[in-house]
């Protein structure tokens, strides 16, 4: 990866921890895109010392801001001359407690999908003029126990627990309408499902719900490094130069529910989405 930057967002903790340090060892220029700067700013200090690798940047991004993600994104179009892989790892989780941004959305869609939606088309001129590039949408397998209602695309109203998977949903629907419209670009969009892993985002489950859970997490969960695997794999390996469009799981290409690829949903809930993020005219086009 030497000579190629990266961003990776929410890489505190988790696979995109593991993410990260992995390409920093590979010689890539990292941006690590996180809320809590001070924790990536400590990162950053232990990837450079284990590394070598220096070429690591931190910069604020609240994903479920539609501000924090314009300004971040205008740092990263002032300041650097290329982006070969933008890897979209971020995600929450609620399980009871509902939560509004400050922009009227559902924090759970805001963060995991409306928020990526947004940073892509306001780097997307970036990355095509970086080709060959790479998007790399860290989705779930457990978007098989949702559905996307294009009624209501801003749940504020449901259950948070089940917004997750929602969420997942939607991150499959997007990066396939996302490959489709960047068909002969040279950037590439790939999803994933990293595996069931013992990570951060389960820390909101309350007592006593938690303490099964930590049972089964620690028995059978794949770790954050396991996890980061296939992230790695998209966004560093040659074997898929040239793929878009596909669903991968242990760095193998893997199978969608008929359901998750019709097109017309996919073309539809991007069209509502450039409404739920407020699109400018003046914003780079997909």
């Amino acid at each position: 990866m030497n000579g190629k930057t990266v961003i990776v967002t929410g890489c505190t903790s988790g696979i995109g921890l593991e993410t990260a340090k992995d390409l920093v060892k590979r010689g890539a220029r990292v941006i690590m895109a996180c809320r809590n700067v001070e924790a990536a700013s400590k990162l950053k200090d232990e990837f450079a010392s284990e590394t070598g690798n220096n070429n690591i940047i931190v910069r604020k991004l609240d994903l479920s801001s539609l501000k924090s993600v314009r300004e971040f994104a205008g740092v990263i179009n002032r300041e650097e001359r290329r982006l070969d892989v933008l890897i979209h790892n971020a995600g929450t989780a609620e399980v009871f407690r509902k939560k509004l941004t400050e922009d009227g959305l559902e924090a759970t869609m805001a963060t995991n999908q409306y928020g990526p939606f947004l940073l892509t088309h306001l780097l997307i001129d970036l990355m095509k003029r970086s080709a060959p590039s790479r998007i790399v949408i860290v989705a779930s397998s457990l978007y098989r126990l949702a559905s996307l209602n294009l009624e209501n695309l801003n749940p504020t109203g449901s259950f948070p627990a089940y917004l997750y998977y929602v969420s997942k949903y939607a991150n499959i629907v997007w990066s396939l309408e996302l490959a489709k419209r960047l068909e002969g670009t040279g950037v590439t969009v790939n999803c994933l499902h990293p595996g069931l892993i013992d990570s951060g985002i389960w820390k909101n489950v309350p007592a006593p719900f938690s303490w099964g859970m930590q049972l089964i997490i620690k028995g059978f969960f794949k770790s954050p490094e396991q996890g980061a695997q296939t992230s790695i794999h998209l966004a560093a390996s040659d074997d898929v130069n040239g793929v878009t469009g596909k669903y991968f799981s242990d760095c193998c290409e893997a199978q969608l529910i008929d359901a998750v690829k019709d097109p017309a949903k996919g073309k539809k809930f991007w069209e509502l989405s450039e409404n739920i993020v407020k699109l400018q005219p003046s914003d780079p086009k997909i």
